[in-house]
């Protein structure tokens, strides 16, 4: 499938989050993140602030949830309107439960992944998520390097995806970038996010457009 770009509002401004979630309206959905300053030692955004991004954002909602109790949380939020809600494997209990819920209410159900978990425990239960977020930087912060070595995670969950004739997405967030999307879509991920690197741009559009690019180059390389 063609790259998905998921700019995050995380590098926005939040004081014209309105005009910078038009600003990306050429992109596949808004990547919006959600932090507690307890599973993350970061605050953003609750469910007021997502209700209204929801209500004026140009692109469908890609919820991350970086907090604590998303089995109490998560259904909350998909009501909000989003198209796709992804929640942390090391802050559920029932993760298959979880996303079953979700798609019960019309959600994508996606499973994220700190850089220092495993993949593994997942690939047998692949089908029950449509998306699986591998977090290339310690989550919390935008901003960060890449970490080079989640490559190997990411062609292990390809792997496992095609083997199995799953019809899962691979999302990777954090360091992506012109210098990296390339080797991020060859090692088998299919949708980026991406926050200053596309709200540090001189034009938001061309940014969208060139790392687009990059990534479908990138993918059929390992094609």
């Amino acid at each position: 499938m063609p790259a998905l770009i998921n700019p995050s509002i995380l590098s926005a401004d939040f004081v014209n989050l309105e005009r910078d979630l038009q600003a990306i309206a050429a992109a596949d959905f808004v990547h919006v993140d959600v932090m507690d300053n307890h599973f993350v030692p970061n605050l953003t955004l609750g469910l007021p602030v997502v209700k209204r991004i929801a209500e004026v954002s140009p692109v469908p909602l890609d919820l991350h949830l970086m907090i604590e109790d998303a089995d109490r949380w998560a259904p909350e939020y998909a009501a909000l309107g989003a198209a796709s809600v992804t929640f942390h494997a090391e802050a559920t209990q029932a993760p298959v439960r979880l996303a079953r819920e979700l798609r019960s209410r019309g959600v994508r159900a996606g499973i994220a992944l700190r850089p220092a978990s495993p993949v593994e425990p997942l690939l047998d239960l692949l089908p029950e998520f449509d998306m699986i977020l591998v977090m290339t930087v310690e989550p919390g912060f935008g901003g960060q390097s890449f970490i080079e070595g989640m490559l190997p995670k990411i062609r292990r969950a390809r792997r496992a995806i095609e083997e199995s004739g799953a019809d899962t997405w691979i999302q990777v967030d954090g360091g992506v970038a012109r210098d990296t999307i390339g080797r991020i879509a060859q090692a088998g991920a299919n949708v980026f996010v991406a926050g200053s690197a596309v709200y540090g741009a001189e034009s938001i559009a061309d940014e969208i457009a060139a790392l687009r690019g990059l990534a479908d180059s990138g993918a059929d390389a390992n094609a």
